[in-house]
């Protein structure tokens, strides 16, 4: 009777001991818990940093090479209409092959570009400026309307060849109640002084740059004649002479002749950048047009849709201006726009003004 009692007790403490055992087994440590989520966490880091890997090797690739033309054609003249990141398209492309996709996207039509036809918009012109917001849901921007053309003036840094002035500096000096940022410029080492203007530079009917000995060669030209009227395409020294040029500079390319688009197809091949248009409508007011880039808020424009929104705004004849980190227009005393350099206003060897 006893040994059957301790036999029953016996069983029973050791089933307790082994549901403490299995209970103690089910209930896994703190550090087993740590270790396991250390295990997960790893896994997961090792997942991001190769698909990191395999997107920035494969994603280039994709785009230069890839069957998206678009993409190419974008991608590619957003890089080399920046100075400082040309370097990442030579990396992946050859000068040709670039020259190729440029030129993909970038079609002049059947206009003539050297024809020059003649505004007759007389000499009856206000002295009214008015600003207005260019938006887009890809980008910003200022339209300027001036209505007298014969206060539009070409001004030049007065430091050049050494170095050039910001925009608005150029501006304050002169009096000017508005400005634009105008020509290109050699940029030595990328250092972006702008001393040192690319073709033509003329001002007050003076060459102050690029006067050439072959009078007949012909070069991109944005000009104004003594009466006020905007001249776009590649012209010559003579020609300028011939119509009485006071005011000029070099760039490009021309988006509107004569009332024509020169873009016919493709977005105008140098990409989304921020943007300097010039252009003047038919009855001789001009617009100067600056569009915002490489931010958040407004990630640039094509040479395919600044040459739309001058053709929305009646210009018949324009030309683009150097844009990028240079896009600047000043008005009313400011800078209004926001220039895409993080240190501010870039410094450019020529605007056009306005003069009161």
């Amino acid at each position: 009777m006893f040994s059957g009692f301790y036999c029953s007790l016996g069983g029973l403490m050791n089933n307790n001991i082994l549901e403490k055992e299995n209970l103690t087994v089910e209930k896994p440590s703190k550090a087993v818990k740590v270790k396991k989520k250390k295990s997960k966490l790893k896994s997961i880091l090792f997942f991001l940093i190769f698909e990191m890997l395999f997107l920035s090797l494969t994603t280039p690739l994709m785009i230069f090479y890839g069957p998206f033309n678009n993409v190419k054609s974008t991608i590619t003249g957003s890089l080399w209409n920046s100075f400082t990141l040309r370097k990442v398209a030579h990396s992946f492309l050859s000068d040709t092959a670039i020259a190729r996709i440029l030129g993909d996207g970038y079609a002049i039509s059947n206009v003539n570009t050297e024809d020059i036809k003649i505004l007759k918009f007389g000499i009856r012109h206000t002295g009214k400026t008015e600003i207005f917001d260019v938006e887009s849901s890809n980008f910003n921007g200022k339209l300027l309307v001036i209505q007298d053309p014969t206060t539009v003036k070409v001004g030049y840094s007065n430091q050049i060849p050494r170095a050039g002035e910001t925009t608005s500096s150029i501006a304050k000096r002169n009096g000017a109640i508005a400005a634009i940022n105008g020509g290109g410029f050699i940029d030595t080492k990328w250092a972006g002084t702008g001393g040192t203007p690319l073709g033509i530079l003329m001002s007050n009917g003076k060459y102050i740059s690029g006067e050439l000995k072959d009078k007949n060669s012909r070069r991109d030209t944005i000009a104004f004649t003594e009466d006020g009227m905007l001249i776009v395409g590649k012209h010559s020294q003579n020609e300028l002479k011939k119509y009485n040029v006071k005011e000029a500079i070099s760039f490009g390319p021309p988006l509107i002749v004569n009332g024509k688009p020169t873009i016919n197809k493709g977005d105008g091949g140098q990409g989304i950048s921020p943007r300097t248009v010039i252009g003047q409508k038919e009855d001789g007011s001009v617009l100067f047009l600056v569009i915002d880039g490489r931010s958040i808020k407004s990630y640039g424009a094509t040479l395919k849709e600044v040459q739309d929104i001058m053709l929305k705004n009646g210009a018949v004849n324009a030309a683009n201006l150097d844009g990028g980190s240079s896009a600047t227009m000043y008005y009313d005393g400011k800078v209004v726009n926001n220039p895409s350099d993080t240190l501010g206003e870039r410094a450019v060897p020529s605007i056009f003004m306005v003069m009161p």
